[in-house]
């Protein structure tokens, strides 16, 4: 007979149940709090300093529990949502001030982070880390002296031999694209570190070679805007930050409203962290140009756009490229996230938009991505504000073409590609009697050769009869020659019924 007690079976089933209904429960906590995580700082009726407060009290109550989670998602946001930061390391200074051992494990698991990125060769994602590690400086989670240790060897590793100078160049680029987040703390509590800093960051870039820098220019002439070198231009933007002692206007900073709570913190220090050493197989990322289409001129209406040397240019610049790098997959998306951008009062939007996409249409050698992403998004652009888009559009493009004769070749093909397609979306609908000027020039220029070039495409995209139908008489010849058939078969059948009336004319001679 069976030895087991009569309810064995119903306990066994009660336990695997409770065991179930745990792991659901901790699994549904964990949702939530990954949830409230990522939507801090969106749109909300209470203020951003109570969310963030409120968020900070639900966290440090579950630490306990879910200690590893929190860690990992803190982690995850610092690094795919860098537009976010300042919100983040508010959010961590808080969590540091009620939880001093958190706050020391959160710093650890960061650098953890950085080093693997700098390993693994994910240099976005390295310099994004760098730049949470720096502005936790501002919220006292980090002393200002460890930040400093590590800006300084990586000017070590900027400044080692026999490494490529892509190499050098990025660690360079990474040290300057910080300073705009803690450069004022730096300024206020170690003046002398920075400015040697500085200085080491002035001789590194007076004695870098520029041979790249011709072969990457859109235009070969600097007229009107110049086209700067990235990190040249990016040095300027920082001497005027430091003219304007280290104050800027586009960084959100929620910590200021915690001063008072977040000062009394204790501290932890950075360990000393070493950039791992050059490896044959790491890949960097390519120098590029810094591309301007636009001034304050050219938008006389509305907010005033930033000077080509403000750090907030640099800043806007760099935060619409991360928003096409995050949804360039789906253009609807990546429209309304562009036209939603969170600064948008205070820039003229539009302009900068379209000053980034021809910027990443026209990088060289090549664009990041498909030329007709750009050209899709573009689209989508003007459907969702026709108000203004079109005419920003058409702007920039009556500017490049007043530039065409000096444009790289490849740029040039880029630029018939995309308005060909642009064209083919809107009725073909363009003001060709603002560009007669090409009836005068010989046909071999380059602005008559561009009229050329994408009437070919446009027909491609469309039929000989359409265009004909969209240029002005006066335009008649920059239409294409039509198209005829060339039917090889019938070619050999007349040949042949001409070879037979040959054959028997001279038949009719001979018996003649």
């Amino acid at each position: 007979m069976s030895r087991r007690r009569p309810h064995d079976d119903d306990d066994g089933y009660d336990r695997a149940y409770r065991k179930r209904r745990r792991v659901s429960e901790n699994q549904e906590i964990e949702d939530r709090l990954e949830s409230l995580i990522l939507r801090v700082g969106e749109k909300s009726t209470s203020s951003l300093e109570s969310n963030l407060e409120g968020l900070a009290s639900v966290l440090e109550a579950d630490l306990s529990t879910f200690r590893a989670k929190i860690l990992r998602i803190l982690t995850d946001c610092a690094i795919r949502m860098p537009e976010k930061c300042t919100i983040y390391t508010t959010l961590v200074g808080l969590l540091n001030a009620k939880n001093f051992n958190f706050g020391g494990e959160f710093v650890e698991y960061m650098v953890k982070t950085f080093k693997e990125a700098l390993k693994s060769c994910r240099w976005d994602a390295a310099r994004y880390s760098l730049r949470f590690l720096a502005d936790l400086v501002n919220c006292h989670v980090i002393s200002a002296a460890s930040l400093q240790q590590l800006l300084d060897n990586m000017i070590s590793a900027a400044n080692e031999d026999n490494v490529p100078q892509v190499r050098r160049d990025w660690y360079i680029f990474a040290i300057l694209s910080t300073l705009p987040w803690v450069g004022r703390e730096l300024f206020e509590k170690k003046e002398q570190a920075l400015e040697h800093l500085l200085v080491q960051i002035e001789i590194f870039l007076n004695k870098r070679p520029k041979k790249h820098h011709n072969a990457l220019r859109v235009w070969a002439s600097d007229t009107p805007h110049p086209q700067e070198e990235y990190l040249d231009c990016l040095w300027a933007q920082i001497r005027k930050l430091k003219q304007d002692e280290w104050a800027e206007k586009h960084i959100p900073r929620p910590y200021l409203a915690f001063d008072s709570i977040l000062c009394e913190a204790l501290q932890h220090n950075l360990p000393s962290i070493l950039p791992p050493p050059h490896h044959d197989s790491y890949k960097y990322p390519m120098p590029w140009v810094v591309f301007r289409l636009f001034d304050y001129t050219d938008c006389p209406e509305g907010p005033i756009l930033p000077g080509a040397h403000s750090i907030e240019r640099f800043l806007i610049e760099e935060h619409l490229h991360s928003i096409i790098e995050m949804y360039h997959l789906e253009r609807k998306d990546c429209a309304a996230h562009l036209l939603n951008f969170p600064y948008k009062l205070k820039i003229p939007l539009e302009y900068c938009i379209i000053e980034v996409i021809f910027a990443e249409l026209f990088n060289m050698p090549t664009p990041r991505y498909l030329e007709i992403c750009y050209g899709s998004i573009l689209i989508e652009l003007c459907k969702l504000q026709p108000s203004t888009m079109p005419q920003v559009l058409a702007l920039a493009t009556e500017m490049l073409f007043n530039k065409i004769d000096t444009m790289n070749v490849s740029c040039f093909d880029r630029f018939v590609n995309w308005f060909s397609y642009h064209l083919s979306n809107f009725q073909f609908r363009w003001r060709w009697e603002d560009w007669d000027v090409c009836l005068s020039l010989d046909p071999e220029h380059p602005k008559p050769k561009f009229i050329r070039e994408v009437m070919l495409k446009c027909m491609r995209l469309s039929y000989h009869q359409r265009v004909r139908e969209i240029l002005p008489e006066s335009f008649s010849a920059f239409i294409p020659e039509k198209p005829e058939s060339d039917y090889k078969y019938a070619k050999e059948s007349e040949a042949g019924e001409f070879k037979v009336v040959c054959i028997v004319h001279n038949f009719n001679l001979l018996s003649y």
